[in-house]
C-alpha cells in the first residue's frame, strides 16, 4: 500500500491507527497530544492512558481510540532536541519503526502520524521530516501497509535549505523560459535562425542574447509548413502501424529491467490493486501522474519518460510545477519517489502514484 501526504487535522484523518505524540506521564499535554484526547474523549482516553503509566522516550503504548475514525490509538514519546548529539535521532526513528511494527501486530493495515518532536520538544521540522520519509520508505519496501502522514499546516512542513534552493531556481528559470516563448511566437521566431537551431537551442540563445545587449528579435511573418499525413500511403496502412502501446511499452521497459512487478509498483507509490488494472487492461488509460509514478519507478531518463508519457496521450507542461519538479528529478536520476513526493507536496499539494 502506498505512502500519502495530507494536509488535515490528525484527529480527522481516517486509519486504522492514529499516532498520539505523547507526554511520558499518564496527563493530557499540549498540541497534538490535546487535540487528540478532546477529539477521542478526554475522560475515557485518560482513564485508560493512566493505566498504562510512564511511558519512556522512543517508547510506545496502544490503548482504543474512542470517538476518532481509528481502530487503536499509538501513544509514542519523541525525544526533546537539544543539539542533535543526544541520541534525537535514534530516539525518534524508534517512535515511528515501533508504532509501524505495533501496526503490523495489531493487524491494521492503515496508519496516519503527524510529525512527531516538531512541537513544544522543538525537533528541527526538516531534520524530522527527512527521518519520517526514510523510515517510511524502508518499511514499505517490506511490509503491505497505508501510511499518511497528517500535516497541519505548511510552517510544520519544511524541507532542507539545499532542496529548496535547488526547486526554487529550477522552477523559475524554466518558468522564464516558458513566458518568453509564448512572448516570442512562433510566427515572430527568426525564420533563417530558426531553421540552423532546435527550439529549445533557439529560445536559449534569445533569452542570452537579450540579457546581454536587448538584442532584437526579428519578426517572420513566414510560418513553417506543417506537418501531414502522406496521401501516398492509404489511411488503413496508416492506422495498421500504429505505435507500440503504453500497456506494451510499459511491460516492455519492466522486462528490460529486470524489475519485479511488485518492485514496481512500490517504487511507483501505487497499491498492488492499481497496477494490477493496469496489467490486466491493455486499453487502461493512466492518469498523469501514474505514468509519471512509473517513469521514476523504472528510474528512466528524460527522454525515454517523455515517450512513455506520450504513449498514454499526455506530456510534460513546463508551466506546471508538479511537472518541472519531477523533470528536475529525472534530469538529477534522484529516483525516491517518497522524497519527491515530499517535495511535490511542499510545493503543488499534490504527490504521484496514489
Amino acid at each position: 500500500m502506498p505512502f500519502k501526504i495530507v494536509r488535515n487535522d490528525i484527529t480527522k484523518v481516517k486509519a486504522d491507527v492514529i499516532v498520539n505524540t505523547a507526554n511520558p506521564n499518564p496527563i493530557c499535554a499540549s498540541g497534538t497530544d490535546l487535540a487528540i484526547y478532546e477529539a477521542a474523549g478526554k475522560e475515557k482516553l485518560l482513564a485508560e492512558r493512566a493505566g498504562i503509566g510512564k511511558i519512556a522516550r522512543g517508547d510506545i503504548a496502544v490503548t482504543g481510540a474512542y470517538n476518532l475514525k481509528a481502530k487503536y490509538i499509538i501513544h509514542t514519546v519523541g525525544p526533546v532536541w537539544t543539539d542533535g548529539k543526544h541520541h534525537e535521532f535514534e530516539i525518534l526513528e524508534n517512535c515511528y519503526r515501533k508504532s509501524l511494527q505495533k501496526t503490523l501486530e495489531l493487524e491494521c493495515e492503515s496508519i496516519a502520524f503527524p510529525l512527531i518532536s516538531t512541537g513544544v520538544y522543538g525537533f528541527p521540522k526538516d531534520k524530522a521530516l527527512q527521518i519520517a520519509v526514510s523510515v517510511f520508505s524502508q518499511f514499505l519496501t517490506e511490509n503491505e501497509i497505508e501510511i499518511i502522514l497528517a500535516v497541519f499546516d505548511k510552517r510544520s512542513f519544511q524541507l532542507s535549505g539545499q532542496i529548496v534552493g535547488d526547486i526554487d531556481s529550477y522552477i523559475d528559470a524554466n518558468y522564464v523560459r516558458e513566458s518568453h516563448k509564448k512572448e516570442y511566437s512562433v510566427q515572430s521566431r527568426s525564420g533563417a535562425r530558426m531553421r540552423e537551431l532546435s527550439e529549445e537551442a533557439f529560445y536559449e540563445e534569445m533569452l542570452q542574447r537579450e540579457a546581454e545587449d536587448n538584442y532584437p528579435i526579428e519578426e517572420d511573418t513566414g510560418l513553417a509548413e506543417p506537418c501531414m499525413l502522406s496521401a501516398d500511403i492509404s489511411l488503413e496502412d496508416q492506422l495498421a502501424n500504429i505505435g507500440v502501446s503504453f500497456h506494451d511499452k510499459l511491460f516492455e521497459l519492466i522486462d528490460e529491467a529486470h524489475i519485479d512487478n511488485k518492485d514496481v509498483w512500490k517504487r511507483a507509490n501505487l497499491d498492488r490493486k492499481h497496477f494490477s488494472k493496469i496489467q490486466c487492461d491493455q486499453n487502461y488509460h493512466p492518469k498523469k501522474k501514474t505514468v509519471m509514478a512509473l517513469c521514476i519507478a523504472l528510474q528512466l531518463d528524460l527522454e525515454q519518460s517523455k515517450d512513455l508519457l506520450a504513449r498514454a496521450d499526455w506530456a510534460f507542461s513546463p508551466s506546471s510545477k508538479v511537472d518541472l519538479i519531477v523533470q528536475k528529478a529525472i534530469i538529477d536520476k534522484q529516483y525516491d519517489i517518497m522524497q519527491l513526493n515530499v517535495t511535490l507536496f511542499k510545493y503543488t499539494n499534490e504527490i504521484l502514484g496514489v
